[in-house]
């Protein structure tokens, strides 16, 4: 696949899950993944922090204590009060070991190599650097239902559900050792907002009994 073909497949990619974001389910999960952002990038400090790859319509980086934030993406957001960039997510024209902070926002499921986007982030962070994953879990009720519509080319079932242990296992081959897992959204992706307002016990209830089956997962690791 040529470049310039792989960065209109990704524009593609990016519009369609931004528009799923922006429905009901959508919008249930990114409430859900904005706070524990909040929570997760107000406890990691530096100098630079980057987010590489831009798929929710709203600015997920609000709460962190970097000063100098960067949005890079084939598409990145107009309107931000900080500056964002024209990039794919494997090829990065950063500077390698300088940046404290690095955030994947369903970067990976979606990414031609998600490899290749880790060892990009690995070369760009500084030693003892942060990269901060938000990826769907196929362990879950999200991932059964992956498994019905996939072949649907539906978004976001149609992108590459990316479980903890495997994260672990590739951030390991790097040298990253994991510090954090926060499982979020343990509900069925249902669209009904009334449904989706009954059934929010299932959220407090799996954290404490069923973590491994979230349907989302923040990973948190350091170089």
């Amino acid at each position: 696949m040529s470049l310039g073909n792989g960065v209109t497949e990704l524009c593609g990619r990016r519009e369609r899950l931004r528009t799923w974001f922006a429905d009901a389910l959508g919008t249930a999960l990114l409430e859900q993944e904005q706070t524990a952002l909040d929570a997760v990038l107000q406890d990691l400090f530096g100098y630079y922090l980057l987010q590489l790859g831009w798929v929710a319509p709203r600015d997920v980086l609000a709460e962190s204590r970097i000063r100098m934030r960067v949005v890079m993406d084939v598409d990145p957001p107009q309107g931000m009060d900080y500056p964002h960039a024209v990039a794919m997510p494997e090829m990065v024209p950063i500077q390698g070991d300088s940046l404290d902070v690095v955030v994947l926002q369903h970067t990976l499921e979606f990414a031609r190599d998600p490899h290749e986007v880790l060892r990009e982030v690995d070369r760009m962070l500084i030693p003892e650097g942060h990269v901060v994953i938000v990826a769907f879990n196929p362990w879950s009720l999200w991932g059964l239902w992956r498994l019905v519509r996939r072949r649907s080319k539906h978004f976001p079932w149609c992108g590459r559900f990316l479980g903890v242990t495997r994260m672990k296992d590739w951030m390991g081959l790097l040298g990253f050792d994991t510090v954090r897992v926060v499982p979020l959204f343990f509900r069925p992706p249902v669209g009904h907002e009334g449904i989706m307002r009954r059934l929010r016990f299932m959220d407090k209830a799996g954290i404490r009994a069923w973590p491994i089956l979230a349907g989302v997962n923040i990973i948190v690791a350091q170089k």
